[in-house]
């Protein structure tokens, strides 16, 4: 086998990582891929360089002016075809290559306990078809999985307020999470916001406008109180931070502006 031949399993654990890091924080010196890069059998160095491949696919890497590496195989490419296509059936098949790889669990251990957290801070999933505990088990790594990706996308800070403590940031989905079930898991499905602003959105008082910009709902500006005024409507036609990768696509935004926001 060539040494510089990726595996699908380190594949996978590269994607993963790629969702839970943000881009300026990809180097070899980042504590996350010094572990990981121990787990799949690769140098720091290299599975920085294959995250900064990954990267230069991402078409928001690209249009900012990023250009990651250059240096992609068609295997990354199939890859990152794969992920985008079913995202529930990524975050399984991570978590898998994850177990396998993880001899002493120390990985595994951290990423269920990370789980846990996210479940709490998110509020528990809707179940898929009942109450199975193999789906309830996916539905909450997937879970966890979006959220990693929706705060890293967005360097973990409300993507209006700018407030950054993640014990109030949620990954807020933009379709709602009963709406649609092949998008539940989709980072281009979310929003990292505040829990206010969280809230906010998921009962139709704000919504984004096509160009990325706050619109707040009419019904909040009838006799405002003062923290109304200071955490809502000051952001009325203000623009979004805009994310780093995974960028909010523009079908989604129109769904909740005409089906969700009033």
């Amino acid at each position: 086998m060539a040494a510089n031949y990726w595996t699908r399993e380190q594949l996978l654990v590269a994607l993963f990582l790629y969702c839970r890091i943000p881009f300026g924080k990809i180097h070899r010196r980042n504590p996350d891929i010094i572990c990981y890069a121990q787990l799949i059998g690769r140098t720091p160095s290299a599975l920085a360089i294959k995250l900064l491949n990954l990267a230069s696919l991402d078409p928001v890497i690209r249009n900012s002016g990023r250009t990651g590496m250059t240096n992609v195989s068609k295997a990354d490419r199939a890859m990152w075809q794969e992920m985008h296509t079913d995202w529930e059936q990524f975050a399984r098949s991570s978590r898998q290559a994850i177990e396998q790889l993880d001899q002493s669990q120390e990985i595994v251990n951290a990423l269920n306990l990370e789980i846990e957290e996210a479940c709490e801070i998110q509020g528990e999933p809707v179940s898929y078809t009942g109450h199975d505990r193999m789906i309830t088990t996916t539905a909450r790594v997937g879970q966890s999985l979006f959220r990693q990706a929706v705060l890293s996308a967005y360097q973990n800070r409300c993507c209006i307020s700018g407030l950054s403590h993640p014990k109030f940031l949620i990954a807020s989905h933009i379709v709602p999470w009963r709406e649609d079930p092949k998008q539940r898991l989709n980072p281009h499905n979310g929003l990292c916001l505040s829990v206010l602003h969280d809230r906010a959105f998921d009962q139709g008082l704000l919504t984004i406008a096509d160009d990325l910009t706050v619109i707040i709902s009419s019904r909040l500006k009838q006799k405002p109180d003062a923290f109304t005024q200071a955490t809502l409507l000051a952001y009325d036609g203000k623009p979004l931070e805009l994310p780093g990768k995974f960028q909010p696509d523009i079908q989604f935004l129109k769904y909740h502006q005409e089906d969700v926001f009033h």
